[in-house]
């Protein structure tokens, strides 16, 4: 396949994913997008050039839940968010992108693990605890900075709280829009906003804004049950998918490049 066939093949399919994940339908799916694009461009610029189209499809989703938030959950988290955001500047040059993925990837897992045991049916419903919020919504912000992957830290703390999937879509819409929207700054002046990563995203905007939409109508018409059944097993699975790339990038890193 040409390079640039190929390049605009991964891209394509990499944003028609994160944009069904920003409707709400396929949960924290959308974290494979920069695992993806890193496989025709450097991680730390698939990250740049998909900020510009995640805060595209934000809007949209913002605007099509703005009447369904769990304001209560978002007071909780979005505090730790913003100091997650300026760890993750501060630790920028540092931190591997392959060090994050193997991280919540074994975070996500046990999450899923700890899904399934009899106590997380006791706990699922109780009204949001602040310290665990501000910690996951830390967590989150964090992993958001560096590479675009706060969607299983967020759902650790959200997914007990057993939203409807409209109130937990608008929810996730909010949450996102303010913590991308606090990473345009720092990604400027990091060169991550450039005249090649921007271009790219102005071409790929529309696609963007036609998966939210879709994924968008399907939210709307699945039932709770299947909906959280589905989000499970995509977050299983995206966790086992996140070790393996994390694993292979920290301790071989030469099988990676």
């Amino acid at each position: 396949m040409p390079p640039d066939l190929y390049f605009w093949t991964v891209a394509v399919l990499a944003v028609f994913i994160v944009a069904l994940s920003k409707s709400g339908l396929l949960g924290s799916l959308g974290m494979v997008a920069v695992p993806m694009m890193s496989l025709v461009m450097p991680a730390r610029d698939a990250a740049g050039m998909l900020l510009p189209l995640l805060l595209v499809m934000d809007a949209i989703a913002v605007w099509t839940y703005r009447k369904d938030a769990d304001w209560r959950i978002l007071k909780i988290m979005l505090p730790g968010a913003m100091v997650g955001t300026l760890i993750g500047w501060a630790l920028w040059s540092f931190v591997s992108d392959a060090m994050v993925l193997l991280f919540i990837g074994i975070i996500t897992l046990l999450f899923i693990l700890d899904a399934l045991l009899p106590l997380r049916k006791k706990l699922e419903g109780l009204p949001p605890s602040r310290p665990w919020g501000a910690f996951w919504g830390g967590f989150a912000g964090f992993t958001s900075f560096i590479s675009h992957t706060g969607g299983p830290p967020f759902q650790i703390y959200v997914l007990p709280q057993r939203l409807t999937p409209v109130i937990y879509s608008g929810t996730t819409a909010f949450f996102f829009a303010i913590v991308n929207t606090a990473k345009l700054v720092p990604y400027f002046f990091l060169g991550q906003l450039n005249v090649s990563n921007l271009t790219h995203a102005a071409i790929l905007a529309p696609l963007a804004v036609v998966g939210v939409m879709v994924g968008v109508w399907l939210v709307r018409r699945i039932s709770v049950k299947r909906f959280y059944q589905l989000t499970y097993w995509l977050v299983f699975l995206l966790s086992l998918k996140l070790i393996y790339d994390g694993a292979v990038g920290v301790f071989m890193p030469g099988a990676a490049a």
